[in-house]
């Protein structure tokens, strides 16, 4: 079998990697890449030969991990795409609102004329993401998946979100079976809605991914930060600005806000979700009740993730209300990097203003507006062709972020209890992964290998 990593490589971004095996060839993920326009350039390299694609096996729906499907759709992949339950319903949300913002990104560079391309189109369209969710084959997690010559695959549940999976294959070979496994993006044990990652009971070769390969979250209880943030951010009545990925992080912070206020730690203030996405995953979040881990609050519906004065803004008329509000309240909305969406029209108006808060709650990739804005290195930020002034406080709560950090992995490595002979390294960037390397030969002497220094594996020899 041979390995090849093309993308995820060197950053957080762009998840894919290629196996080939007796002639046929399969996609473990089909991510964007994202983040700064060095990155977005390679979604429109040429890609290899969609004709040599038998399969793509979906780890979860996250646009980096999923995104480029329409794209690979539109140049000519026809073949399945295999995926979880869960993730086959977040992807038809998040693959059709890509589609639709690529639209319309090219359509205002076409009108405003800023782009060099004449005309600028989109990396695929609407009809693409059609045609490519048209492809995807909804599977149960634990039921082997027949592939070509003897391989099959199969699903584990790895938290993260609701149908993140890791992808465990079976590798038929002169030596017996091997098994490598695919961690996909491993959840936190922190999360107070998602179900932790299962254990992996044994792989011969683990592909890993080191996100936080480098950093720790806080231990800082998340109640007590998020209650600290709040109470001084409301004492100066400003608006706690919050931006978060639709799929998981919306649903913690609200879960986080409806707990505090039931338990009068906080005052009920009015809550902002603006963000159509969010309003539908949180549907789709309920009902996958083997992911979260909401317990008797399940029961309860959406009002277990309704703060007391939530506002549902949907249309874009309530998008522009929601930003002439004044405080105290808290505006939640994506994208959680600051990469576009609703939220920058909320950055306008809420940066210059001193009594507001943003607050960061999930991973901010290098070179996104995002990780710009937390480092708070700058005296403005650029949206929309204009130069923001950033007066407002800027704060960062890592406890809510979807991802295992350092100790986590390690955590997860440490409870496989046939150990790998070999540990890929790959979705983070090269400092994480080489750190995470290192953490894991220290503790386990294993042979490990960040994905930076080596994108080419030959795996399973004779």
């Amino acid at each position: 079998m041979k390995l090849t990593l093309l993308g995820a490589q060197d950053t957080v971004t762009g998840s894919k990697t290629a196996l080939r095996f007796h002639g046929a060839s399969y996609l473990v993920d089909c991510g964007l890449f994202q983040g700064p326009r060095e990155l977005r350039e390679r979604n429109w390299a040429p890609f290899p030969s969609c004709k040599d694609v038998q399969g793509v096996v979906l780890t979860h729906a996250h646009l980096d991990h999923s995104g480029f499907l329409p794209r690979l759709y539109k140049q000519g992949y026809r073949g399945p795409v295999f995926a979880s339950e869960g993730t086959c319903a977040l992807s038809r949300l998040l693959l059709m609102d890509a589609a639709h913002l690529e639209e319309e990104q090219a359509n205002y560079a076409n009108v405003s004329g800023y782009s060099n391309h004449r005309p600028a189109d989109p990396l695929f369209t609407r009809e693409d993401a059609e045609g490519a969710l048209g492809l995807f084959v909804p599977k149960k997690r634990q039921e082997w998946i027949p592939l070509a010559d003897g391989l099959s695959c199969k699903f584990i549940r790895a938290g993260h979100i609701p149908g993140a999976s890791m992808v465990q294959f079976s590798v038929p070979t002169s030596n017996g079976t091997q098994l490598l496994t695919f961690s996909g993006d491993l959840g936190s044990y922190r999360s107070m809605t998602m179900r932790p990652p299962d254990p992996l009971l044994e792989t011969d070769v683990l592909v890993l991914e080191s996100t936080y390969g480098n950093r720790s979250h806080s231990e800082e209880n998340v109640k007590d930060a998020f209650e600290k943030i709040a109470l001084r951010t409301f004492a100066r009545n400003g608006v706690l600005v919050i931006p978060a990925f639709a799929v998981g992080r919306c649903q913690e912070i609200l879960y986080l806000i409806r707990m505090l206020e039931n338990e009068g730690r906080i005052p009920a203030v009015p809550v902002i979700l603006d963000s159509p996405m969010s309003l539908a995953a949180t549907d789709v979040y309920l009902q996958y009740e083997e992911d979260h881990a909401l317990g008797a609050a399940f029961s309860q519906g959406e009002e277990a993730l309704t703060p007391r004065f939530f506002q549902a803004s949907r249309t874009v008329d309530e998008s522009m209300l929601a930003c002439m509000q004044d405080g105290p309240m808290v505006v939640i909305s994506a994208s959680g990097m600051l990469s576009g969406g609703r939220i920058l029209h909320h950055l306008k108006k809420r940066l210059p203003q001193a009594e507001n808060t943003v607050l960061f709650v999930g991973y901010q990739a290098e070179g996104t507006k995002g990780a710009v804005l937390q480092a708070h290195q700058q005296q403005t930020l650029r949206i929309h062709h204009e130069e923001i002034s950033i007066e407002c406080e800027i704060a960062t709560l890592d406890q809510l972020s979807a991802h295992a950090d350092r100790s986590e992995l390690v955590r997860w490595v440490g409870s496989i209890e046939k150990k790998p002979s070999l540990i890929i390294v790959n979705h983070g960037s090269p400092d994480a992964q080489r750190a995470l390397a290192q953490n894991l030969k220290e503790a386990f002497h294993f042979n490990v290998i960040p994905a930076c220094e080596q994108k080419e594996f030959s795996l399973f020899p004779h």
